[in-house]
């Protein structure tokens, strides 16, 4: 199905019950719907948003469209958890419902203020010409979880600087200050974030500091979702540039997820990161995108993705629903590199452990599990998994000590590391692997048929196993 314009920004008042019915029956039908990860109930989930701690406990919301797996009307979806887990959907809190968020309530993020949980979101504004303004808007959270909207946007673009391409503020602390970035696009169309730091303690005023240093790279044609945070005492930007030189960082995806660890942030020196170092892919998998991170009041710092890449269609599409999250990963800076890991309470799914002489023959599964195993030095070995009899693999690992090269049906995707030790979480359509407890991640979709629910290796290889529940 071609969804015209008018299709995609159609008023959420305008569906009717009996529509929205059979949107749920639809997705109901996919066999790909996942066990413990986020996913919407009907149309398209992307970018995570305003993950917090607020009140006890957890926050977290998602840009959504309901009504197809297409990118349409935006509004959020809002979730909470005591364990960064299980998430209870409480849903939409945010509506495309006034003139400056008409055409979309996009990406955003949250900052615990007092009694109240403070959301800076971008309002994707469509005047009669159909020419967007993007204005940067606020919500405040009570501790009923209701959500009451700022009148006014906080603040307005300025296209003498940047062009319409404006947008997912993040706000986080520094030194009992609240600063802002804003990904952008300059009128020289290159990609840049914009940095901001509060004038009041209502976040209602906003000086404008310029452009964020870390980089004498250009950063492609637009920067998307940034965000900066501080892992062990490192300064860590997590941001998504869109038309990048391989240049300049090689990677697979349309658009890559990238890190960068700096020493320190300083708004005193030119708005630099200070002993930034090089540009990295966060994740070396198919899937991965639009990633938001925070510091918890601990100081620990979590990060949770869109398993989705834009511009791109899936095997669930044709059952009008698309798009989920990833685990939520722990962050750490150990020896210069950045760890991601799962959190701990995601132990707590696991159940039935054995451990399993693995070999060619094969071990059948629900394809819900996690497996863990070590490899030996000097070793190689080939893991088939979601597999059939035939050895017709949805997922092929061909490890060695130096690498691991991930083939998806016919993609692949390498990830360069000295491989000690592997865990793999398999969620019926959705993959996450960790190298070394998270020294590299691949993370992504795949689809696999009736069929391929074997896991099965080239050379004899003891592997650890859990069920996993919801």
């Amino acid at each position: 199905m071609t969804w015209t314009t008018a299709e995609r920004y159609r008023s959420y008042k305008s569906y009717s019950e009996d529509e929205k019915t059979k949107l749920r029956a639809l997705a109901k039908k996919s066999p790909w719907r996942s066990t413990f990860h986020i996913e919407p109930e009907t149309g398209l989930l992307n970018d995570p948003n305003g993950f917090s701690f607020f009140n006890g406990k957890w926050h977290l919301f998602y840009q959504h469209f309901p009504f197809g797996a297409v990118h349409g009307l935006k509004s959020w979806v809002h979730l909470t958890s005591s364990d960064l887990v299980h998430f209870e959907a409480s849903g939409l809190v945010i509506y495309p419902d006034t003139r400056f968020d008409n055409a979309g309530a996009y990406s955003g993020s949250a900052l615990p203020m007092g009694d109240t949980l403070f959301l800076m979101y971008t309002g994707n504004h469509r005047d009669e010409h159909w020419v967007r303004i993007p204005y940067q808007l606020g919500a405040v959270v009570d501790q009923k979880n209701q959500v009451t909207k700022c009148p006014e946007p906080l603040i307005y673009p300025d296209f003498s600087q940047t062009t319409d391409h404006f947008r997912d503020p993040q706000l986080f602390r520094v030194q009992n200050q609240v600063f802002l970035l804003i990904g952008a696009q300059t009128v020289d169309k290159e990609g840049k974030i914009k940095v901001y730091r509060a004038e009041n303690d209502a976040l209602t005023a906003w000086e404008d500091l310029g452009f964020l240093n870390f980089s004498d790279e250009k950063m492609g044609y637009m920067i998307e979702c940034p965000n900066l945070v501080f892992v062990d005492g490192r300064s860590v930007l997590i941001f998504c540039p869109q038309g990048l030189s391989q240049a300049v960082c090689e990677y697979k995806n349309i658009y890559p997820n990238l890190f960068v660890i700096a020493d320190e942030f300083s708004v005193s020196t030119d708005n630099r990161l200070i002993g930034a170092g090089p540009l990295q892919n966060l994740d070396d998998g198919f899937d991965c995108y639009a990633t938001q991170a925070f510091n918890a009041p601990d100081g620990s710092a979590y990060a949770i993705s869109w398993l989705g890449l834009p511009d791109t269609a899936y095997e669930t599409d044709r059952f009008g629903v698309q798009g989920a999250l990833s685990m939520v990963k722990k962050l750490s800076v150990k020896d210069g590199k950045l760890y991601q890991t799962p959190v701990e309470a995601m132990k707590k799914l696991r159940y039935n452990e054995r451990k399993i002489q693995l070999s060619d023959e094969g071990i059948k599964t629900d394809n819900v599990f996690e497996l863990e195993f070590k490899l030996e030095k000097g070793t190689s070995q080939t893991l088939s998994v979601l597999t059939d009899e035939k050895n017709d693999a949805a997922l092929r690992l061909q490890i060695d000590s130096t690498q691991l090269v991930l083939t998806r049906n016919y993609e692949k995707r390498v990830s360069h590391v000295k491989i000690e030790k592997m865990n793999i979480f398999i969620d019926k359509s959705i993959f996450e692997i960790f190298i070394n407890d998270g020294e590299k991640v691949l993370s992504g979709r795949v689809f696999p048929n009736e069929n391929q629910h074997l896991i099965k290796s080239e050379h004899p290889l003891t592997i650890k196993m859990w069920e996993l529940k919801k």
